[in-house]
């Protein structure tokens, strides 16, 4: 994606399932654990590198001995950070100790860090807020044991005000407006509640208060207390938690907007939001590793009992488009294949936007991200021109000599790496000022490769504002004189907010709805945007399952292809030369490239959740009341 967008995070669960005796004899160090979530974490760092967390949790430990070990980051590597935080503790403590190097009880007991369960979670800093305090994993203390509290999440919530003022009214102060907190002392209220009804219990059975507390830790019901905690989440989540005597948890959203993965066997347990980082880290074939079933939560009990329980039931599933197109690793087999064919679908646009050129056109892709999907573009432009030599064959096949098929056969599709991104240069655009000048050169451009009658063709993974577009990719396109440029965006174009963890919450923001703007001012209908304003503040005050999305009408009038020349226009400023046109991947291939991934709001304004309904009628209130505020 050219534009620069963000994502929430990452999450990583690993339990061991056996003693740490066992993986120091089958593996050489009871570390193996802090090893695997080194490397699950590093291989999810493309989904947040603006901080990182970790926490673990030592099980049977003595009083007075601690047992829960948090670290967290926000400095410029976060993951590395961490973990040189976790070794250098570990190497001082058996540099002081030599007697721990071979004595793993003595490892456990005295050495931070060192665990039977572990959480991971990597993010980025959404609108501004990437202080430590911000960073997952968060913790709820507490003296008893089974009482702490250890959340970490891929999510975002709709209704967090909501939630937020049902903890006031249960009589809590949470300490702050975010969800994090809300959704861990939400949990944590219902995790009180069991562990005041099981105490009770226990008491009546005659146990006494420190017998009480093993009893409480084994008779917990997980399940029970992340069903009574999620009855008004309103969101796409994937919550992890850990409990202070060993349980723990994660826990997919009914719709399942957000990814969770799991395996399991004899030696462990994890879990995940990508499937080939754990096939990777573990070593296990793609079927071993299963997807986490929208509305269930994995729940892995102190003894090593692992089950998948319906905490809410499922709806329809709309787990979220933009992890196919962009944000999940594409050495996903599944994903790998989405992509190929989400760039073979758009060729037909393609070819239509260059007069059915190839012989005069040239392929590239832009950022390296889109690779994948440029791969599929060139399979279909070539099987395109397979069958135009088949049929000149079968034309001239009367009249075809030696040279004459020699040179109908050397006819070949080209390809090119045009544009290659300054990475370095890119950490300098940080202030407003010079800003434009900057990002103009974020590219560098391959010279001597384009004739001045070439259709350049560029697919991007999608086009979110356009601003990059606009200030760098196609100034730096012209400078290679092509007759045409064409930008290709293998996802649909992004019409409206997202509010489950990616962040775009402005439609101001959104290059496709200024084009619509545009074009409402143009043809005289800006009582369009008027009424849409109407109908949106008419259901400030409606319950979420009442709210209508009426921002679609905002659309309505227009084609995506007159969208689509908007945007093009838009994006064109009066020195370029070249006549530049940009297409958009259709909704309905997008379901056809990725079948198992409906949630297609951005591009619809179909919210898979109520709260969304609200969020988009939000942010049109404040575009047209110029209140430049997020909508949830």
């Amino acid at each position: 994606m050219s534009d620069a967008i963000k994502h929430e995070c990452g999450i990583a669960m690993l339990r061991l399932l056996k003693p740490l005796e066992y993986y120091k004899e089958k593996y050489g160090s009871a570390f193996y654990g802090i090893q695997k979530m080194y490397l699950l974490m590093e291989k999810q760092h493309n989904r947040g590198q603006d901080g990182a967390g970790f926490a673990s949790i030592k099980m049977d430990v003595k009083p007075g001995q601690r047992y829960i070990s948090r670290v967290r980051s926000n400095h410029q590597q976060p993951i590395q950070d961490i973990f040189a935080q976790i070794n250098g503790r570990i190497s001082e403590e058996l540099a002081l100790h030599p007697e721990y190097n071979d004595d793993v009880a003595l490892q456990k007991e005295h050495l931070p860090y060192i665990g039977e369960l572990f959480l991971g979670h990597v993010r980025y800093g959404t609108f501004g807020k990437n202080s430590i305090e911000s960073v997952h994993p968060f913790l709820r203390q507490n003296n008893w044991m089974h009482r702490n509290l250890i959340v970490a999440g891929n999510f975002n919530m709709t209704n967090v005000s909501q939630l937020f003022n049902n903890l006031v009214e249960l009589g809590q102060h949470p300490k702050e407006l975010a969800d994090t907190v809300t959704i861990m002392e939400n949990i944590g209220h219902f995790l009180d509640d069991e562990v005041s009804e099981l105490y009770q219990t226990c008491k009546n059975e005659g146990y006494t208060k420190q017998e009480a507390s093993a009893i409480i830790s084994e008779r917990l019901n997980i399940a029970r207390i992340l069903k009574r905690a999620s009855k008004q989440w309103d969101g796409g989540f994937a919550m992890a938690g850990l409990l202070g005597h060993g349980d723990s948890f994660v826990f997919r959203d009914p719709a399942g907007i957000r990814p969770a993965y799991y395996y399991q066997d004899d030696e462990i347990a994890v879990v995940a939001s990508e499937r080939p980082v754990i096939q990777t880290v573990f070593n296990v074939p793609f079927d071993k590793v299963q997807e986490l079933e929208p509305g269930n939560a994995i729940i892995i009990k102190k003894d090593g009992t692992v089950s998948m329980q319906e905490i809410i039931p499922p709806v329809t599933k709309k787990a979220c488009s933009f992890e196919r197109i962009y944000f999940s690793r594409g050495s996903d087999a599944e994903i790998y294949r989405e992509r190929k064919e989400l760039g073979r679908l758009v060729l037909p646009q393609v070819l239509e936007a260059i007069d059915n050129d190839t012989d005069n056109a040239v392929f590239s892709y832009i950022p390296n991200t889109a690779e994948t999907s440029f791969f599929g573009m060139v399979e279909a432009a070539q099987d395109f021109l397979n069958d135009r030599k088949n049929t000149d064959i079968l034309e001239n096949r009367h009249t075809l000599n030696a040279e004459t098929l020699k040179e109908l056969l050397s006819v070949k599709i080209r390809t090119e790496k045009i544009a290659i991104k300054d990475v370095k240069l890119r950490t300098f655009i940080t202030e407003d000022s010079s800003r434009d000048d900057l990002v103009e050169h974020v590219y560098d451009v391959t010279y001597g490769v384009i004739k001045p009658e070439d259709n350049l063709v560029i697919i991007d993974d999608s086009i979110v504002r356009g601003t990059t577009l606009k200030k760098s990719i196609i100034k730096m396109m012209d400078r290679l004189n092509p007759k045409r440029i064409v930008i290709v965006s293998s996802a649909p174009q992004i019409r409206y907010p997202d509010c489950y963890g990616i962040d775009m919450a402005k439609l101001e923001g959104l290059v496709a709805f200024r084009a619509a703007e545009e074009l409402l001012k143009e043809r005289g209908m800006g009582h369009i945007i008027e009424e849409v304003y109407q109908k949106s503040k008419a259901q400030e005050n409606l319950p979420d399952n009442e709210v209508v999305n009426y921002v679609r009408d905002f659309y309505a009038p227009f084609t995506d292809k007159e969208i689509s020349d908007k945007i093009a226009q838009m994006l064109t400023e009066d020195h370029i030369k070249a006549e530049v046109k940009i297409i958009f991947q259709t909704v309905d291939n997008l379901h056809i490239a990725c079948p198992k991934n409906l949630g297609d709001w951005y591009f619809t304004g179909d919210y898979p959740t109520p709260g969304g309904n609200r969020v988009v009628n939000r942010a049109f209130i404040n575009y047209y009341e110029g209140n430049d505020a997020r909508a949830y």
